[in-house]
């Protein structure tokens, strides 16, 4: 979504070459991997950084953002997630123009973006022929892969009643050998993403979890995904409850707090835990320790949280603008690729 609209090839190159978001290039090992992961293994999965909510900024006209993972995006700290925007609950009056807020026409390559929509609805167009509504509660799976151009926008039914909008975007790097597959989208429905109650294997439920990617306990998630991608979207209603939650010791994990507050916990059971706290569009960036268990506890109500992250990649990046590549060369190939006409089709 990242992106401005584009109206001719000029102003295409100049977006291109000047994009936000600076190229990288640099190919680092996974830092937050503990070399001592067997020797110092904790119960309790331990928080490596807390990362304040950022300056909000605008994406288009139609979505006003928080840029969650700041000066961490596009490194192999995330891998294999690269970017994710955040825009909390706004609202936005019926608009008459026969055009409707958004972001026009981009490209992509080598990537997949995730679309969710809390509230309100997002329309979406793109160049092999695909559109659709992304409805509260839906998701939208868009792998880029060898390339796509597409727009999205407040739903014309939305831009005519006006309403409240919250959603987020997150972006997802594909592995080398599969960044040139065919596009493709994964138009996920509400009531397909499934649900399980938590803390799992208990007769107390404390809140829900909808498994949008990745998989918690026996529940798998219902995006197909070409590399391990865990996206939880967690509901915490009760304030001092603790809740447990399994997940991949190899994984990078990413807390994020949609709204309310929580507390990480941290080390062994039954002794001095270290307390991380979480308010709202926060993220705690999880260490990778050898844990297999988070545990989080709930300090406002109706609390509700994203739980991200995936197997890491360990391959270099290369991003420029709307592209994601392993390689500088392969940057400037899908430049020009753009800008000859042979993306999209």
């Amino acid at each position: 979504m990242r992106t401005s609209v584009w109206t001719s090839p000029l102003s295409a190159i100049s977006l291109l070459t000047a994009f936000i978001h600076p190229t990288s290039s640099a190919f680092s090992s996974n830092n937050n991997i503990d070399t001592c992961i067997a020797n110092n293994m904790t119960k309790f999965r331990s928080v490596r950084k807390v990362m304040e909510r950022p300056a909000k900024h605008w994406v288009g006209d139609g979505f006003h953002v928080y840029p969650v993972f700041g000066s961490l995006a596009f490194t192999n700290e995330l891998s294999p997630l690269l970017m994710f925007d955040y825009a909390d609950p706004k609202k936005f009056n019926a608009h008459l123009s026969t055009k409707p807020r958004g972001v026009g026409q981009h490209p992509h390559r080598g990537f997949e973006t995730v679309t969710v929509a809390m509230q309100g609805e997002i329309e979406h167009h793109d160049s092999t022929g695909n559109s659709g509504v992304i409805g509260e509660g839906d998701v939208q799976w868009m792998t880029a892969g060898r390339g796509i151009i597409h727009e999205e926008y407040h739903s014309k039914e939305f831009t005519k009643k006006g309403g409240t909008l919250e959603m987020c975007q997150l972006w997802v790097n594909l592995p080398k050998k599969h960044k040139m597959t065919k596009p493709r989208y994964q138009p996920i429905a509400k009531e397909d993403i499934p649900e399980v109650a938590l803390p799992l294997n208990s007769d107390d439920v404390l809140g829900k979890a909808r498994i949008i990617a990745g998989e918690l306990g026996d529940t798998k998630g219902a995006a197909s995904t070409f590399s391990p991608v865990q996206m939880w979207d967690v509901q915490l209603p009760h304030v001092g409850s603790e809740v447990d939650l399994p997940f991949p010791a190899h994984h990078n994990c990413i807390v994020f707090v949609r709204r309310g507050s929580i507390e990480v916990l941290s080390g062994e059971d039954d002794q001095k835990m270290k307390t991380s706290k979480l308010g709202p569009q926060d993220v705690a960036l999880m260490r990778l320790d050898g844990s297999d268990m988070l545990r989080l506890r709930v300090v406002e109500s109706d609390t509700a949280l994203l739980i991200l992250g995936g197997e890491p990649l360990d391959e270099p990046i290369a991003a420029q603008g709307p592209f994601v590549m392993n390689t500088q060369a392969e940057i400037q190939q899908a430049m020009r690729d753009y800008m000859e006409g042979k993306m999209g089709r």
